[in-house]
């Protein structure tokens, strides 16, 4: 596997757009981490850090082995972006979504289906267990996207649960953490409520200790997670690969560019926000579909992945000439 510290500008870039990607319901940042080739160095950098012998390790290594053992420029670049494209999600793609919103989803769709296809070529050999793991997978993401949210809960035990459960879709293809805490009910609550009007516009206390128990969850949930998952590629590659490949192809529903809207809740502020939504074809659309900016949209999407695919492959054969 190619270096990725060497490279920090890339790294900060990739960090940046699963950052984005995970302020996003409906996209995931482990996604961006699999097509941009860092996917299976980002697991192995978190099991390593969040492991119980990391102390032990940095005790009996010298500096400069720890660093390189725990992957540590690999994981200061990649948090670093990630920071920024938070930021950036939180307070930029939140204007194109509501003034672009059809053009937004359909470049992830296409990002998506591109990447289902680039997954799929992962599997080395296709038998009846590993189809079926991809089908089970894929409609397990399909009803994820429609079922109905939950209304949440407030309370500091839920708020560390909520992060163990979201952040596994950080390492997890198809699952988007964002997503996940809308269907638990605190969306709104964390990003919006807690992190943006109540820690980064009022400096409130009680809102930077809701995000310090949440931040506890998501360090909890990555330690446990990314064991796991580096477990299942190891013993199971394929089967795991196929797995992964389901999660995505299930998952295209909530990124569906044309969706009406069910149902609206109030949000902190009493305006109306979607709760329930349904994807219909353009015809049926409730707004202007606009059709052929959402076709280039996708194209685009589809067309960075084999850009990043072909980037990598000659990266790789630079390497090895």
């Amino acid at each position: 596997m190619m270096n990725q510290s060497k490279n920090p500008l890339s790294l900060i870039l990739k960090g940046m757009a699963m950052g984005i990607a995970e302020v996003i319901p409906g996209v995931s940042g482990g996604t961006i981490a699999f097509i941009t080739g860092i996917y299976e160095q980002l697991i192995d950098a978190i099991k390593k850090v969040l492991s119980p012998e990391v102390f032990g390790l940095l005790k009996s290594s010298t500096r400069t082995s720890s660093w390189q053992t725990l992957h540590g420029s690999f994981v200061l670049y990649l948090l670093s972006g990630m920071v920024i494209g938070i930021g950036i999600g939180i307070f930029g793609i939140a204007h194109l979504l509501e003034n672009y919103p059809e053009w937004v989803w359909a470049f992830f769709f296409g990002l998506i289906v591109a990447s289902v296809i680039f997954l799929f070529r992962q599997v080395r050999s296709w038998d009846l267990s590993k189809a079926l793991t991809l089908i089970l997978s894929a409609a397990g993401a399909y009803w994820i996207t429609v079922v109905q949210p939950a209304q949440g809960n407030e309370a500091l035990w839920f708020v560390f649960g909520a992060g163990m459960i979201a952040i596994s879709a950080l390492i997890l293809p198809g699952i988007s953490g964002s997503f996940i805490l809308l269907l638990l009910g605190m969306y709104q609550f964390i990003l919006h409520d807690n992190l943006k009007e109540g820690l980064l516009e009022n400096q409130d206390p009680q809102a930077l200790l809701t995000i310090f128990v949440f931040g506890l969850g998501c360090l909890t949930g990555l330690g446990t997670f990314s064991r796991v998952l580096g477990w299942m590629f190891r013993t199971w590659h394929d089967l795991t690969m196929a797995l992964l490949t389901g999660l995505m192809l299930g998952s295209l529903n909530k990124v569906w560019p044309w969706r009406n809207v069910l149902e609206y809740r109030e949000n902190s502020e009493g305006l109306p926000v979607p709760f329930m939504e349904e994807s219909v074809l353009p015809q049926a659309y409730d707004k202007d579909p606009m059709v052929a900016g959402a076709v280039l949209a996708a194209l685009i999407g589809i067309s960075l992945v084999f850009v990043i695919e072909y980037a990598g492959k000659k990266a790789q054969k630079t390497k090895s000439a």
